[in-house]
């Protein structure tokens, strides 16, 4: 290509880059002209190749483009362009003096020629490097523009995501408090339920005691009876030997009389603890913990359990046995609640050698079954010698806990026993009686098919 044709090639390049930039920042109505203009300079180009250097078409391009820089440089719409025109500025002018010199003369042309062509280069030097540096320029800025759109449209998506979560979240906020309300009310209800629960599972237990304690009872009563009765006949041999003058054998008598009155107030005594447990049983106790004898606790509650249940199934039939640490003493704890406890334990130990006994079948020809539950009460001593834990166990020999079952008998409402037999609530608030009122451990050792033994470990402050 001759060095007369890139003044043509430049004002393609011109006049391109500026209707780019109307066509996305200019008015609308400037597009079409612009687009025109570039048809003129593939004119031009066509014409400079077919004519070969002709001078009317080189001075049309300087006309052409002197104008064109001249119109777009006056415009406010493309004051963003004035640094690609500057970019071209020097090029045109240097080239439109180049050919006014060798038209006027072109002597001095001649002579300077080498300056002029050194001109020339250094202002296309200049000029690519403008449009290169702008180019990268409009290429971070394009970049940047793109990355800005990103942003605006990543902020948008995040407004519009955050009024939907917001309304979301009233939304669910709205749900959670009527959920909030409802559980509370349920809660209320079943809180209510529990006492009303724990209140009919104390009453069955009470119910339960209510037969072994009238046995119980009764034994003294029948003693007070019995030694009235003999009191009563010495009495009488009493004023007979005084009127006969036997003051000796009257006065034998009267000592009779009075051991039968002490034993009278013994077993009156004893008539009376059994009620006044009763009534601790059956009333809501005041959480104090007092000094208790276990030893004495735990018997009582074992005969009470046994006699109970003899009394409800005249059938009913176990070996009792008891192995008691006559060290332990009185241990502070609340007398009713652990008595609750050792009950509750007593009996299903019963209940499961009476539910063994029963499913021997008559054919059954091996070692003969005797029902045996086992009460046992043991210390732990500390390095110093003193009680640190007293534990009491009831052991039994029936057929033991499933060991499917075995991780839920302290679970509310669980129970293995036959609808109607059980509330499955005796294990679960015998638990936290033992955890949480007296700060102690209630654990169970079970052989399925050999038999269970719970244990109740009661923390001893000294």
């Amino acid at each position: 290509m001759s060095v007369s044709v890139v003044p043509l090639v430049v004002s393609l390049a011109l006049t391109t880059r500026i209707r780019k930039y109307v066509k996305v920042n200019g008015p609308a109505n400037w597009e079409k002209p612009f687009y025109y203009a570039i048809f003129f300079s593939v004119f031009l180009f066509l014409s400079e190749a077919i004519l070969q250097n002709s001078d009317i078409v080189k001075w049309i391009w300087h006309i052409y483009l002197i104008a064109l820089l001249t119109f777009s440089w006056k415009q406010k719409e493309l004051q963003a362009l004035k640094g690609l025109m500057l970019a071209f500025l020097p090029f045109v002018i240097i080239s439109f003096l180049n050919d006014l010199t060798e038209g006027i003369a072109p002597g001095f042309f001649k002579s300077y020629e080498e300056y002029f062509k050194s001109a020339t280069l250094l202002s296309f030097i200049w000029m690519v490097a403008i449009l290169y540096s702008q180019n990268r320029q409009l290429k971070a800025a394009e970049k940047e523009k793109i990355i800005r759109q990103q942003e605006d449209e990543l902020n948008r998506a995040i407004a519009i995501r955050k009024v939907e979560l917001e309304a979301l979240v009233t939304e669910r906020t709205a749900e959670l408090t009527k959920q909030k309300e409802e559980l509370e009310n349920a809660l209320q209800e079943l809180q209510s339920t529990q006492s009303q629960l724990i209140q009919s599972e104390k009453m069955a237990s009470l119910g339960e005691l209510t037969a072994g304690i009238a046995h119980e009872i009764q034994n003294p009563l029948n003693f007070v009876n019995n030694f009235s009765e003999v009191s009563s006949e010495l009495i009488d041999e009493m004023k007979d030997e005084l009127a006969a003058g036997n003051w000796q054998l009257a006065a034998e008598i009267a000592n009779d009389v009075k051991q039968n009155l002490e034993k009278i107030s013994h077993h009156g005594k004893r008539a009376d603890a059994i009620v006044k447990g009763m009534l601790q049983h059956s009333r809501k106790n005041n959480g104090i913990k007092e000094p208790t004898n276990i030893n004495a606790l735990a018997d009582e509650f074992f005969r009470l359990a046994y006699h109970g249940l003899r009394a409800k199934d005249k059938s009913f039939n176990a070996t009792m046995k008891t192995d008691f640490d006559e060290g332990i003493g009185n241990v502070d704890v609340i007398a009713q609640d652990i008595g609750r406890v050792i009950l509750n334990l007593i009996t299903n130990a019963f209940y499961a050698v009476t539910e063994k006994k029963n499913s021997i079948s008559k054919d059954y020809t091996g070692p003969s079954y005797e029902p045996t539950v086992t009460v046992i009460t043991s210390k732990t001593l500390t390095p110093a010698g003193k009680i640190s834990q007293v534990m009491i166990s009831v052991k039994d020999n029936g057929n033991g806990i499933p060991q499917a079952a075995l991780d839920k008998i302290f679970q509310p409402f669980f129970t293995t026993k036959p609808s109607g037999r059980g509330t499955g609530l005796g294990l679960s608030l015998s638990y936290e009686i033992v955890t949480k009122a007296h700060g102690g451990e209630l654990r169970v050792d079970n052989k399925e098919g050999e038999g269970a033994e719970f244990t109740i470990i009661l923390p001893v402050k000294n």
